[in-house]
């Protein structure tokens, strides 16, 4: 049996944890890992003690139709890297990894191209972690260098995210 690398350890963990999201649109998992220990956890979902859209029974953002990336005030749920973030402290985050894996719910197929929202991108950039490494496939990954963020500051121009 071959042994499974450690990026694609702690990206299986992040695709676990995906499958506690409320959302009825996509769902993300978050891992913040340091020293080859996991520090937090988080997925998509409503604030604590609020309805989450499954119970609900519909998406906000998709009755009004709105593109994906945009209008986020009309979501009802809380990033997986946002909650992953809340679950710990900044300390410990400090040069961390946060793995980040992210799943269509319809179709059940990973979302391509996913990356972190502007919002997350900030939350991020501020709680000092280091490297974001997204899931695109199976086994095929993409390495983000949080400085890379920092140094083309484009919050105006950033890559559609959730």
């Amino acid at each position: 049996m071959e042994r499974r690398d450690k990026i694609n350890y702690y990206l299986d963990i992040a695709e676990t944890v995906l499958k506690r999201g409320t959302c009825l649109r996509r769902n993300y998992g978050a891992i913040i890992v340091k020293h080859d220990e996991i520090i937090s956890t988080g997925y998509s979902g409503a604030p604590r003690g609020r309805k989450n859209c499954i119970d609900l029974g519909y998406c906000m953002r998709e009755q009004l139709n709105i593109p994906r990336g945009q209008m986020y005030e009309k979501c009802r749920s809380v990033h997986a890297e946002m909650n992953a973030c809340l679950s710990a402290s900044r300390k410990d985050m400090l040069g961390a990894t946060l793995y980040l894996v992210g799943r269509d719910m319809k179709t059940k197929a990973r979302i391509e191209d996913a990356n972190s929202c502007a919002m997350c991108k900030r939350i991020i950039i501020n709680a000092g972690i280091e490297r974001v490494i997204i899931r695109d496939s199976a086994d095929a990954y993409r390495i983000i260098h949080v400085e890379e963020w920092i140094q083309s500051d484009d919050s105006l121009t950033e890559k559609v995210g959730y």
